[in-house]
């Protein structure tokens, strides 16, 4: 039974802009936590630099604001810690995929029990508008003096050759299917990664709702738009990795990455690939610490009666100048 939704909310002030898919995606975040009613002393949110950092002020469950790139890094030891906590990341575009970039392929080569969700727009909204990693080549936006000059990185893609074990695309007009994707991406067991594609009104002119609806391109019988957006799941897709197979597991990987590379008229959103066959970080600590998810370090008791149980001593010598 679903929890009630309001206790996901915070009182804090929202100065996001008019418009910016960003409401979308923290509504989908709250209904998910609600429908799958976590209690919310069990669940953690990890934020990033940039407008999408803001979630966790407006998200009411243990909330850490961390820095630039490093979002995964705090996210991964916190679950490491106490694997009885439902974690969530959430950064940008240029956060995870810009300066974050070493750590979210190295996240994957882990496969920790969590989940992170990018807010791509293609722009670095807080900071006026600058491309970011996934604006593609050539494309203008209104505060670029002139057009993009780089190479834009394909999100799914980059999560795929990274070994994340869950890869999925949303978009924050949906709010529903989003919501739908964040409950699957926390079930799974093991490293989950959610693009999710934003319009941002203020600064990205190219790739806005009515461009996602594709209100440029009318049907001339119909006098219709023809939408970009496509949910996978309507085309019969599996993304499921359902035997341990190298061949199957390869055949899952390539049908990913072709789709990922969909864009322009076709742009797919939903689960692309999904592998629980992989063990998860946590099982693979426990094979060689055989204690470890009963008495994982956030439940060490390192205090009696206001003494210390652990003698740090020799460390902190080691650590003198």
């Amino acid at each position: 039974m679903a929890s009630n939704l309001a206790d996901y909310k915070t009182e804090v002030h929202n100065d996001w802009c008019p418009g910016c898919g960003d409401f979308g995606i923290v509504n989908a975040i709250q209904m998910a936590l609600a429908e799958m009613s976590i209690p919310r002393h069990k669940a953690a949110l990890f934020s990033g630099v940039g407008c999408s950092g803001k979630t966790s002020h407006y998200v009411n469950v243990y909330g850490v604001h961390t820095l630039h790139g490093r979002v995964l890094t705090f996210a991964q030891g916190a679950k490491l810690a106490n694997p009885e906590m439902t974690v969530v990341a959430v950064g940008g575009d240029g956060d995870g995929l810009g300066i974050g970039a070493g750590h979210f392929v190295a996240a994957g080569r882990r496969n920790v029990d969590m989940t992170y969700l990018i807010f791509n727009n293609g722009v670095y909204g807080l900071t006026k508008g600058q491309a970011s990693p996934t604006l593609k080549l050539g494309l203008q936006t209104k505060s670029l003096p002139e057009p993009n000059v780089n190479q834009s990185v394909n999100p799914i893609a980059l999560a795929i050759a990274s070994g994340f074990t869950f890869v999925a695309r949303g978009y924050a007009y949906d709010v529903r299917q989003l919501k739908d994707l964040i409950i699957a991406a926390v079930k799974h067991r093991g490293l989950s990664f959610l693009d999710v594609l934003q319009p941002c009104p203020t600064y990205n002119d190219i790739n806005t709702r009515d461009w996602f609806a594709g209100m440029d391109n009318i049907d001339e019988i119909t006098k219709k738009p023809h939408p970009r957006i496509y949910k996978l799941e309507d085309t019969g897709y599996d993304p499921v990795v359902h035997i341990d197979s190298p061949d199957e597991e390869n055949e899952k990987l390539t049908q990913a990455l072709i789709k990922s590379n969909e864009w322009d008229n076709k742009i797919p959103i939903g689960i692309f690939y999904k592998n629980e066959i992989i063990a998860p970080y946590d099982e693979r600590i426990a094979d060689r610490i055989p204690n470890y998810l009963e008495n994982p370090p956030a439940l060490q008791e390192i205090a009696s009666d206001r003494r210390p149980l652990t003698d740090i001593s020799k460390i902190l010598d080691s650590l003198q100048v």
